[in-house]
């Protein structure tokens, strides 16, 4: 809850406590949380905190918020076998490294930070949920090396990305593409999870397109070839 705390302290004995939240306050260092070894769920949310530490006694823990804080960079998580939920968003993450033992992951939250590649997390074999939005992702073979072997992937968010900012109009459509599985791209649900035939009319519109595009560069080709240059093309019915 929201004081003016400012160091983490007075905690000695709780062994039992299974939720701990400080989140809006003014703490710069995670410390004094060594003898919290029942504690679940951390939230550290909107402080000023800069490095991830002091919780490697925290085997239980499976909830670590730590938005709206001074991250660089993931550390500290070696120690936490059982974490699921990592909320990391709006920091100051430049890459995904710092992941490597965090298997039991299902949720990440690595929005609004400045992070353009998507390694690190391949092995994340459990992750259902990516919140990947406002970083600065710009390629769809990554997304699908990265988390296209995912089953139980369902959600992934990458609004305000490259991904989604160079061509609006086909970004969906090649995101359901790169991971058929997901159901849900942003903040709406894909309509093609769940009906085969809806995925293939989305496939068969994206090559018709790139064959549209084929034909229409050869016939350039060719009238520039007859009458020295083609600025526009016209076609209409009737």
């Amino acid at each position: 809850m929201q004081n003016k705390i400012s160091v983490i302290e007075g905690l000695d004995g709780l062994t039992k406590l299974r939720n701990l939240e400080l989140a809006a306050n003014r703490i710069r260092e995670i410390q004094n949380l060594e003898g919290l070894t029942g504690l679940e769920e951390l939230w550290l949310g909107k402080n000023k905190i800069t490095e991830i530490k002091g919780i490697d006694s925290l085997s239980n823990l499976k909830i670590l918020s730590i938005q709206s804080n001074r991250i660089r960079s993931i550390t500290g998580l070696s120690q936490l076998p059982q974490l699921e939920e990592l909320y990391i968003s709006h920091n100051a993450l430049t890459s995904l490294s710092g992941l490597e033992n965090s298997k039991a992951l299902r949720v990440l939250d690595i929005s609004n930070n400045q992070i353009d590649k998507l390694e690190g997390i391949g092995h994340l074999e459990e992750l259902e949920e990516l919140w990947a939005s406002y970083n600065g992702f710009a390629d769809f073979a990554e997304v699908e090396r990265e988390l296209g072997g995912k089953k139980a992937l369902s959600t992934v968010y990458f609004e305000g990305c490259p991904l989604q900012l160079k061509a609006p109009a086909l970004y969906r459509n090649k995101v359901r593409l790169a991971l058929p599985q997901v159901v849900q791209i942003d903040a709406s649900e894909s309509p093609f999870s769940s009906s085969p035939f809806l995925h293939l009319l989305s496939w068969s519109w994206l090559l018709f397109g790139k064959v549209c595009g084929l034909m229409m560069h050869s016939f350039c080709a060719s009238f520039m070839t007859g009458q020295g240059n083609c600025k526009t093309l016209s076609i209409s019915t009737g």
